[in-house]
Order: C-alpha cells, then sequence, then structure tokens
C-alpha cells in the first residue's frame, strides 16, 4: 500500500480519533464517520476489524507502508523486549518522527519534507532519510541555512502536541537530543498494540 495522500480530517473521522502526526486539525467538529450514514450507530466490530483497526491508525500517523511495517514487525518479534512495546519503540524512534516531536514540524508529512531537503544533521551529519533511526544520545540540529524557515519557527511558537521527556529541546538554538529510548506509553495517540501483535500473528 502506498503512502495515504488524501483528505486527512476524513482519514481522522473514519478511524474515529484524531492522530497528531498526521494532521495539525481536529475530527472534533464532526465526531462522526464521512458519508451519508456516517451519523448512525455504529455495529460492534469483528476481531478482525479492530485488529485492522489498531494497525490502520500506526500506518496513517506515522506514514508507512505496509511493507515498511512488517519488516518493523518482524524486527520487533526478534528483540528479547515484548513485541508491542519493541514496535513501538522503533516507531518513535524514526527521524521524521523525532522532528516532529520536538517541535520542528506541525505533522509527520511535514516533518519528512523537511528531513527529505536535507536540513537537519545527526551529530553533525546529514542526513535525509525519514526513517533513519536515532539512538539514545543523538543531538538532531537545524542546519545554519534553515535555521530562519518561517515553517519550523512557526511550529516552534505554536507546537501540535507537548515534546515527551525523552526528547530535550532547545528551541533558541534549535537543537533536539534523545535523551532515553521511547516507550509504548510515548505514542501520542490511544493504540491497543496486542491487537496490532495479533493482526500480523495470523499474517505472517
Amino acid at each position: 500500500m502506498a503512502r495515504y495522500l488524501g483528505p486527512r480530517v476524513k482519514k481522522l473521522r473514519t478511524l474515529g480519533l484524531d492522530l497528531p502526526g498526521l494532521s495539525a486539525k481536529s475530527m472534533q467538529r464532526r465526531p462522526f464517520r464521512p458519508g451519508q450514514h456516517g451519523q448512525r450507530r455504529r455495529g460492534r466490530r469483528s476481531d478482525y476489524g479492530s485488529q485492522l483497526l489498531e494497525k490502520q491508525k500506526i500506518r496513517y500517523n506515522y506514514g508507512v507502508g505496509e511493507r515498511q511495517l512488517r519488516r518493523l514487525m518482524k524486527e520487533a518479534r526478534r528483540s528479547k523486549q515484548a513485541t508491542g512495546e519493541k514496535l513501538a519503540e522503533l516507531l518513535e524512534r524514526r527521524l521524521d518522527n523525532v522532528v516532529f516531536r520536538a517541535g520542528f514540524a506541525r505533522t509527520i508529512p511535514a516533518a519528512r519534507q523537511l528531513v527529505n531537503h536535507s536540513h537537519f544533521t545527526v551529530n553533525g551529519h546529514k542526513v535525509n532519510i525519514p526513517s533513519f533511526r536515532v539512538k539514545e544520545g543523538d543531538v538532531i540540529t537545524l542546519r545554519q541555512r534553515s535555521i530562519e524557515l518561517n515553517v519550523v519557527v512557526e511550529s516552534l511558537e505554536s507546537p501540535t502536541i507537548s515534546c515527551p521527556e525523552w526528547i530535550e529541546v532547545d528551541s533558541g538554538k534549535k537543537v533536539a537530543k534523545v535523551n532515553a529510548l521511547p516507550s509504548a506509553g510515548s505514542i501520542p495517540f490511544e493504540l491497543d498494540l496486542q491487537q496490532v501483535v495479533e493482526y500480523y500473528s495470523k499474517r505472517m
């Protein structure tokens, strides 16, 4: 499956919750499914439907394709940690997500574009791969030529969500440091990771 490029708030309404990584907007003005029958009461979801919903939350919030997500799941399974906990860590450690969570961009797609255009360095080295995985102690810095970018300045002035405890940000110098590895509790939206693990346990 390709990365989603359609109407974002419509997707939030379909999933039934706000995904801060996908959109800075909220579904709360119209908190029901899109379409002619969107305000009708939802029937009970099947086990498969519930598992699929949780998996789709990850795909749309982090902007990862199905193939990428399967690779991450395989890696999480090989870990000594609980599979769901490790999956959450791997997703949160993506550079585009760290740029977003540090407040340099208002959404993950916006952060991905900044990374793609080589606006950031990691430990002094230019990195333009959004899926680059940061580690504890890494320092992410906005390059000197990019320090006055309007999108970054505006985002730091009014971030979409608060910065997590595992990232330390100096908004004046436009530097972020990874002080610890993220946990499942770092995910900024409601997510049942066990449902995701069960979904892939039957398909991999």
